[in-house]
């Protein structure tokens, strides 16, 4: 795969982005075009797989694309069924295969979230120079930007789109509080053997993909700033606004650290 292919590949996923906030914000996506959801969750999941394979080679790369798709399904699909770490929801059918009631997109939908949340708290804790303290500190801020994510996505896909609907109530728009402990728990177990196996093979310090680097940061802002606008559709203020800013912290440190750095270099 070239790096011609990587620019290509991006404005694909941008072409998509566009297309679908549109469609999304004003409600126009014809039933037959549902499909379109399927399709935005996998380039948003390759994308994060074309970081990892950039940043940490071919293998290795491959190694941890396929540790988090497959975690994250196994999780989900007890959670689906026993009502385990998320609360007791369900799925509805717009999210392309589905097997044993869970769609196979929401591990493309995690191998986002990880990936941005990596390139981001690997930033944002690089100071650290004890490798066991450093560690902690990653899993744990990269955890919390994955939740920061999800005080968004859930209020959106459950009250306004219905993507996936629990069976219980809690105090943040209906979302058991048990969810974003879920979230929380999951990412830190996924970051957490990410670290290690990237401290083991002495990988972790590595940046050799800028261009994806760079990218991952974009595509979590995108992702948020999306599902913001389709809030603001359906008036979920508080969920904009809790959302809104731990992201902007999140963001204005990222940026200070990294011309911070370019400023000494």
């Amino acid at each position: 795969m070239s790096h011609t292919f990587d620019r290509y590949l991006f404005r694909l996923f941008l072409f998509w982005y566009i297309n679908g906030v549109i469609l999304l914000t004003f409600d126009i996506l014809p039933p037959a075009l549902e499909w379109a959801n399927a399709v935005f969750l996998i380039l948003s999941g390759t994308l994060g797989v074309i970081y990892f394979m950039r940043n940490y080679g071919l293998v290795l790369g491959n190694i941890l694309s396929v540790l988090i798709f497959f975690i994250t399904l196994l999780v989900e699909g007890i959670g689906v069924h026993y009502g385990l770490f998320f609360g007791h929801y369900y799925y509805n059918p717009d999210f392309g295969l589905v097997v044993f009631d869970l769609p196979l997109t929401i591990g493309f939908a995690w191998l986002m979230v990880i990936a941005t949340t990596h390139v981001l708290s690997k930033e944002l804790t690089k100071w650290i120079p004890n490798i066991w303290v450093k560690g902690i500190a990653y899993a744990t801020f990269a955890s919390f930007a994955a939740v920061v994510i999800d005080l968004i996505i859930d209020p959106v896909a459950f009250h306004i789109k219905q993507y996936w609907i629990w069976d219980q109530g809690g105090l943040y728009y209906d979302i058991p509080l048990s969810n974003f402990a879920g979230w929380f728990w999951l990412a830190f177990l996924l970051h957490s053997v990410i670290y290690l196996i990237l401290v083991g093979k002495k990988q972790y310090h590595f940046d050799q993909s800028t261009y994806w680097k760079n990218r991952m940061v974009w595509l979590f802002a995108l992702m948020i700033l999306m599902f913001m606008i389709i809030a603001a559709t359906g008036e979920l203020w508080f969920a904009i606004l809790t959302t809104a800013i731990p992201t902007s912290v999140i963001l204005i440190i990222y940026v200070r650290s990294t011309t911070k750095e370019n400023g000494e270099s």
